[in-house]
């Protein structure tokens, strides 16, 4: 069998996610959240329209390890996202979502604690790799790892 040869130049650490992709590794702003509002992201120091923020950007709250999509930006310091994941004084990293031509960019994955790992390839099929080993590189083009997923410690590389 011949050997795999991964030269990533990216990488970032997964957050399992049934309703967003692996984000970019491209930070567009991380910062802490200065409100609650139900299904948004609200920061009154930032200026969301001159950062660039875009529909489809991905919200990882690194507080409470959850990612959520950017489904509107609503105003300088309000977005829209597709789950309820903040609450005032959550720690977020906002990402980009697509890469430069505007495409989501597939990722391998290098699994650093073992168990089930439940993705969705960059074809579109949803499927469960069971007992994944420790310290394993899953040479897949892969653009989600979903909740259903047991094995942790997860990183994409591109």
């Amino acid at each position: 069998m011949p050997n795999l040869k991964l030269q990533g130049s990216r990488a970032l650490n997964v957050i399992p996610s049934n309703n967003t992709n692996i984000p970019m590794p491209s930070v567009i702003v991380s910062d802490v959240t200065t409100s609650t509002v139900t299904d948004k992201l609200v920061d009154s120091t930032k200026n969301f329209i001159s950062l660039g923020v875009q529909i489809g950007d991905i919200v990882y709250n690194t507080t409470s390890s959850v990612a959520a999509k950017v489904t509107n930006v609503d105003s300088a310091t309000q977005l829209s996202l597709n789950a309820d994941i903040m609450v005032s004084s959550d720690s977020y990293i906002l990402y980009s979502g697509t890469n430069i031509s505007g495409s989501i960019e597939p990722c391998v994955l290098y699994v650093g604690v073992g168990g089930d790992l439940e993705v969705t390839t960059a074809g579109g099929d949803l499927v469960t790799f069971i007992g994944i080993s420790s310290g394993t590189f899953l040479p897949i083009h892969v653009i989600k790892v979903n909740t259903g997923t047991t094995a942790t410690d997860i990183i994409a590389l591109w």
